[in-house]
């Protein structure tokens, strides 16, 4: 049976700072995370962000229309004591990096493809990571050193861009684009439409389920949000 959604018990949502970072508060009581640990954000940027949301809930709460709430959670309950897992899921990402694989036959998608990817894959070659592409389904085997410093730049995150960073690794299905979204090259959502130059190309030509762009246009949101913990 599905879990019944939870009423709002609560009336006023409001910020405090607190020692080593922000919180948030429901009628003035510290908000918690789901395993009972106090939600302290590093910025009063990210507690105004996850008090908006909590402030939005009508009737019930709807933690699926939360995702900088959710995302914190995981921040603050298993990005701690996970850290080096996180940083080799994006290093394995990285090796098979969807930008690196090419369109073998249509000659167009591969030219729409070199024009929208090269750039952000020259853009990474200057970051010092120079993936190799190929027009083959087989996997090709990276360079370690270029693999290493996608490891590095997740490593020199906080906690909540480590989080935030290796989220994106798996929406877009490349670390690339995740770490031009961290480094300010790329907004968010200019990273999720390159990363989705397949569905674009099939829908030019036929057409796109409402099924699918209503879960496009979720993710789309989604992506918006998170990506406001990047801005000033």
């Amino acid at each position: 049976m599905a879990k019944k959604a939870a009423k709002r018990f609560y009336k006023n949502v409001s910020t405090a700072e607190g020692e080593g970072g922000w919180l948030i508060q429901l009628d003035g009581r510290t908000l918690k995370s789901p395993g009972k640990l106090t939600l302290l954000v590093p910025t009063e940027k990210c507690a105004k962000l996850i008090a908006a949301e909590w402030d939005a809930q009508d009737e019930y709460i709807k933690p699926e229309t939360m995702p900088v709430t959710r995302l914190l959670n995981v921040a603050v309950e298993q990005t701690p004591d996970n850290r080096e897992a996180l940083i080799a899921e994006a290093r394995k990402y990285a090796g098979t990096d969807a930008l690196c694989y090419r369109e073998g036959e249509v000659r167009l998608y591969k030219e729409h493809q070199a024009v929208k990817w090269d750039p952000v894959l020259a853009w990474a070659a200057e970051q010092g990571v120079a993936l190799k592409t190929t027009e083959s389904l087989i996997a090709i085997e990276q360079d370690k050193q270029a693999l290493n410093s996608i490891a590095d730049f997740a490593r020199s995150l906080p906690d909540m861009q480590l989080t935030l960073f290796v989220h994106l690794v798996a929406v877009y299905g490349s670390a690339i684009l995740a770490m031009a979204v961290l480094k300010s090259y790329l907004k968010g959502e200019e990273a999720f439409e390159l990363s989705r130059l397949a569905e674009i190309w099939q829908i030019k030509y036929w057409g796109e389920d409402e099924e699918a762009k209503e879960r496009t246009d979720g993710i789309r949101h989604e992506i918006n949000a998170l990506c406001e913990l990047l801005e000033d």
